[in-house]
């Protein structure tokens, strides 16, 4: 049995360990943790993501799907071994698996097949989704599969955990394939012997950027509530678009849409393209202060 990691531990985790690592939005709080318990922690999950290009994958992982609610996962491995963590707590990830599987992975024992999905994966596991089609034939990159291999042997590290705490999508819900193109007794293996020798020490963070980077078209919506929303607005303002009467302030509200729309018609934008929700160009060009 083991308390989760929390977000500042679960990042030192990973940087110690070598690996560049991206702090996602705010990740930090995404989690489904209003839809059931998130811990007693016991092993860690590899999934792929039927995906192409690291900046959607990474934006479906933390949003989720109109079927899937996000976060999807707790962090996602990029084909260059960049890791984005995109949330802390409880993720959509690894649904109903087996109790046998369970068992052992709490024993730390070879796996039984998995023939039952009737337990809760997402209280008991950390999710690691790696951009990868699962078709077979899209290829897994040496710096990607290091990164697998250095995420999973960080966590297993800081709860002392042996490899036999790594499991694949497949091991744990009968009908799932992932990750596909690579074993997981292989990675096992090579998780191992990581652990048997001392990490690769912190990896240096990247310089924090100088403005917002762009967070995406849906995370503009009624009910967000974020320091970038009032950066945003302030920006707006400075511009001569401001159409506030209070504020602006950290919730996304109508007076921030209207506000947009002027913004995104002062740059020259009509009809559909003018409706006050920050594409990426426009975004770009207002240079929001990084928060």
């Amino acid at each position: 049995m083991a308390t989760p990691l929390s977000a500042d531990k679960l990042l030192k985790a990973l940087r110690d360990e070598g690996l560049h690592v991206v702090e996602h939005r705010s990740w930090r709080t995404n989690n489904r943790n209003h839809k059931g318990p998130w811990g007693p922690t016991h092993g860690v999950m590899i999934h792929h993501t039927v995906t192409s290009g690291t900046s959607s994958s990474v934006e479906l992982c933390y949003n989720g799907h109109s079927a899937l609610p996000g976060p999807l996962c707790h962090g996602v491995i990029a084909k260059d071994g960049t890791v984005y963590l995109v949330g802390n707590g409880r993720a959509n990830h690894a649904g109903l698996g087996d109790d046998d599987v369970l068992r052992a992975v709490i024993a730390e024992k070879a796996l039984p097949p998995d023939n039952e999905a009737n337990t809760d994966g997402n209280r008991h596991f950390y999710g690691f989704e790696c951009v990868n089609l699962g078709d077979g034939k899209d290829p897994w990159p040496a710096a990607q599969l290091l990164a697998i291999e250095r995420a999973s042997a960080a966590v297993c590290r800081a709860h002392g955990w042996s490899e036999r705490s790594v499991i694949g999508h497949l091991e744990w819900q009968p009908g799932k394939v992932d990750p596909r193109g690579f074993s997981m007794n292989g990675m096992r293996g090579r998780v191992a012997k990581r652990l048997g020798g001392a990490p690769d020490g912190p990896s240096d963070p990247p310089p924090r950027p100088t403005y917002e980077p762009f967070p995406g078209s849906a995370f503009f919506k009624v009910g967000r509530n974020s320091a970038i929303v009032t950066a945003m607005g302030k920006r707006l303002v400075a511009e001569g678009c401001g159409r506030y009467t209070v504020g602006p302030g950290p919730a996304w509200s109508e007076a921030d849409r209207k506000s947009y729309a002027a913004w995104q018609r002062k740059l020259g934008y009509t009809g559909g393209d003018a409706d006050g929700i920050p594409g990426k160009t426009s975004w770009d060009r207002l240079k929001v202060p990084n928060v």
